[in-house]
């Protein structure tokens, strides 16, 4: 790729950006978010089509105008969030749409080339395996799988063990180094600088658009990566948590709350969430431990069981009467359950609390204190934004979420429930976001943490509690934290003979 010039309007994604890619190689493209990675791949998988700069395969210019232009000459792409049918078989998943000799594909001779081609790939699936009843690394291996069915030699993962336990992830990076040794070029679009560093020949770094850093894996530090990708350095002295001996916490006993269809139903729930400690719930996504949070909040009605804050039981309070007892929520959805997009910062920042003074005077609201908090808000927890009259839907991603972490923080917090709360962000911003909670945490306050990441959990948490299947471990302390361990957890290993938490 030389010279490649992307726009959206006036946004300029790809700002003359080069890139080689060479046979039996794995190349990690790395930058924060919104550097122009994933647009970078969608311009070689004809997704996109450039503003400027060529393409250049096997030495020949190459008019890629379409995703079936780059599947001709072997590129193909898994997205982050896969595109598979869940209720079809892996075979029907890997046949949609390809045609043999203009007749329809006899699926006996699908199943012979399947297992043939995931015999030379390390990819054990079962190719009458309905979709929906596959794991999130079984999928992943189904979508990979399906490149090479088709006949890629060029493969581009998009954050590709975002949702992967351990176990999973190490099984992926097998693969990709089996496919590497046959001469596939795999591209690894991921923010995570020690996958990077561990299975990547090459780097390429993006920052705003342009190309900050380049070239062969040996010699580039961590350092190195973490500078060209956000134009400073991170302490890398971990996260100090002082001891805290606090009495006080928010207890859930024997809990059972009805879920969405298609998720597990949470069932004889106990946790405790001290005051001064951060406890983390690490699982699969879509085994309740979402419909878990929302009931705490009180967004999701008790089935059996209790919630007691302090003491106190709040199963019936409304979510205004738990936000007034001191409980506060960071849900995943920051742009959709988090802010209001098209509101300013100001009507944002009281969106909990509009009620209390001195957000309110004589039952009016209270412009001046508003403006206040907000820029409070605003200078604390180092939002970037034009003015507290911005809109919250012009803030960058990380910074729409400093502002709602920074908000929640404001108020009067006993307990936060935190839901992947650096998901999708950038390093600099995810370490922003990490540095307060523990801050918080270092002051009493009691923190349940959701995270996906399991390495965020290891590295924040001082309990840590699986969730499998609507039900939940023993909680695991600090000194015992493996890592392995977990994930088989996360995946089952052992849960039926484990006892509730409590």
């Amino acid at each position: 790729m030389r010279g490649i010039v992307k726009k959206f309007g006036q946004v300029v994604a790809n700002d003359g950006v080069d890139l080689e890619l060479y046979s039996g190689e794995i190349h990690a493209l790395l930058g924060e978010n919104g550097a122009g990675k994933t647009t970078l791949m969608n311009v070689l998988n004809g997704v996109h089509r450039p503003d400027g700069g060529m393409i250049y395969f096997r030495g020949q210019e190459a008019n890629i105008r379409s995703s079936t232009d780059a599947q001709r000459l072997g590129i193909g792409m898994v997205h982050q969030h896969f595109s598979l049918i869940p209720v079809f078989t892996v075979a029907e998943n890997l046949v949609i749409g390809l045609k043999d000799g203009g007749t329809r594909l006899e699926i006996s001779k699908v199943k012979e080339k399947i297992a043939q081609t995931a015999a030379q790939s390390n990819l054990v699936v079962d190719p009458d395996r309905v979709v929906k009843q596959l794991s999130v690394g079984e999928q992943q291996r189904v979508e990979i799988l399906k490149l090479l069915f088709r006949g890629s030699q060029v493969l581009i993962l998009d954050e590709p063990t975002s949702s992967l336990t351990p176990q999973e992830a190490i099984d992926l990076f097998s693969t990709l180094r089996t496919l590497r040794q046959g001469g596939k070029s795999i591209v690894i679009i991921t923010h995570k600088l020690y996958e990077a560093l561990d299975i990547a020949d090459r780097v390429t770094v993006l920052r705003k658009g342009r190309v900050t850093l380049k070239g062969a894996r040996e010699g580039i530090t961590r350092e190195a990566l973490t500078e060209a990708m956000i134009g400073r350095q991170i302490e890398t002295k971990g996260y100090e948590r002082t001891k805290i001996a606090a009495a006080n916490s928010m207890t859930v006993e024997d809990l059972a709350v009805d879920t969405e269809r298609g998720r597990a139903p949470v069932e004889g729930v106990s946790l405790q969430i001290r005051a001064g400690e951060i406890l983390g719930i690490a699982g699969v996504a879509g085994n309740g431990q979402k419909d878990l949070i929302e009931c705490l909040f009180g967004l999701r009605p008790v089935r059996k069981g209790r919630i007691l804050l302090d003491g106190i039981e709040i199963n019936n309070l409304p979510v205004r009467r738990r936000l007034e007892a001191g409980l506060c929520y960071i849900p995943e959805e920051r742009k959709t359950r988090a802010v209001a997009i098209e509101m300013s910062l100001m009507f944002n920042s009281i969106m909990h609390d509009h009620w209390e003074e001195p957000n309110v005077s004589r039952g009016l609201l209270n412009g001046s204190a508003i403006r206040a908090l907000t820029k409070r808000i605003i200078s604390k927890f180092n939002v970037v934004a034009q003015s507290e009259s911005s809109q919250a839907g012009s803030l960058s991603g990380g910074n729409l979420q400093k502002f709602i972490v920074g908000r929640e923080m404001s108020r009067n917090m006993k307990y936060l429930l935190a839901v992947n709360p650096t998901a999708g962000l950038d390093i600099g911003a995810t370490d922003d976001v990490r540095r307060t909670l523990i801050e918080y945490r270092n002051q009493g306050k009691g923190i349940l943490l959701l995270s996906e990441d399991l390495d965020e959990l290891l590295t924040m948490c001082d309990r840590i509690v699986v969730i499998y299947r609507g039900r939940v471990s023993q909680p695991v302390s600090e000194e015992s934290f493996d890592k392995l361990k977990i994930g088989s957890m996360m995946l089952g290993e052992g849960f039926e003979q484990r006892a509730v938490a409590s």
